[in-house]
């Protein structure tokens, strides 16, 4: 019987996604080996409806601040770490964690941080499990997203549908909502295309100021479960994002994608996806024609 692992992230949409390639690499180490997640609920729930993984754990109480003071451990966790094999993207930087963690599980993994140069974080979180012989590819495919709910799709199945969500993780990183209008208005133009406009629980500002600039001509979807919104992403013909979580999960589910980050984000949070077009913003309209540009051809 092959061995378990358990993986530790407790990160955000984004960088839990970053870490797709690494947790499909321990699977063509381990075939038969079920992986469990420990991390956000619903981030959990995701990953085991795209088949990243097997199971999921909460992260909040799930008892690991236990491994943080020398006190003795609770049966409880020490049962819930008894997978073989322990990757903790978490905790690095203390070492009393690391110590018991080692303790308890010998073979656990305590994954270095993110170091502070261009390396992109996908290929370091994938690097950082070398000892254990994963290849680090040059191409990564994405994952397949669940099927399309009834009734979600394009009021007219012939026109293609462009995703697009205004909203991000910091003002400092938000392309300002009537950059977006104008590369929507300038591509109905030349094609014609539907708009689903992408609201996430922090984004009502970006996305009702786009919805408005858009004349209404969009329908706006509000506040979807990450399994709905994949299945939407992955049925997309084009989706077009800031550096967010969401851009990271069109890319993942092969969406074609255009992501717009920042100078500071571009190397590092790029997507490990082949079908996402990253793109460095210099605060120009040259910006927009870029956007312009790729999303043109993804919308044929």
């Amino acid at each position: 019987m092959e061995t378990g692992f358990l993986v530790i992230h407790p990160g955000a949409l984004g960088d839990v996604l970053q870490a797709v390639p690494a947790l499909r690499g321990l699977r063509a180490v381990a075939p038969a080996a079920a992986i469990t997640f420990v991390g956000q609920p619903r981030l959990g729930r995701l990953l085991v409806e795209l088949g990243v993984v097997q199971q999921a754990r909460t992260f909040d109480g799930f008892g690991l601040e236990a491994l943080f003071v020398d006190t003795p451990t609770p049966p409880a966790l020490t049962e819930a770490v008894g997978a073989n094999h322990v990757v903790s993207w978490f905790g690095s930087r203390d070492e009393t964690y690391r110590r018991r963690l080692h303790a308890l599980v010998p073979r656990a993994l305590v994954a270095p941080p993110v170091p502070d140069d261009d390396t992109p974080v996908w290929r370091h979180l994938l690097g950082t499990l070398a000892g254990w012989d994963l290849a680090i590819p040059e191409r990564v495919e994405p994952l397949r997203a669940p099927p399309l709910p009834a009734g979600e799709a394009s009021a007219d199945a012939r026109r293609p549908r462009l995703v697009v969500h205004p909203g991000s993780g910091g003002d400092w990183k938000r392309w300002p909502a009537k950059r977006y209008a104008e590369v929507i208005r300038a591509l109905r133009r030349r094609r014609a295309f539907d708009v689903l406009v992408h609201q996430g629980p922090a984004d009502a500002e970006a996305a009702q100021r786009l919805l408005a600039l858009l004349e209404r001509d969009a329908v706006a979807l509000l506040e979807p479960e990450l399994p709905r919104l994949s299945a939407v992403l992955g049925a997309a013909r084009a989706y077009l994002g800031g550096d967010s979580g969401v851009s990271h999960l069109a890319a993942a589910v092969g969406a074609p994608s255009v992501v717009l980050f920042p100078p500071a984000t571009r190397r590092r949070w790029a997507p490990w996806s082949p079908t996402a077009v990253p793109i460095e913003l210099t605060g120009t309209d040259a910006d927009v024609e870029r956007a312009i540009d790729a999303l043109e051809g993804m919308l044929g």
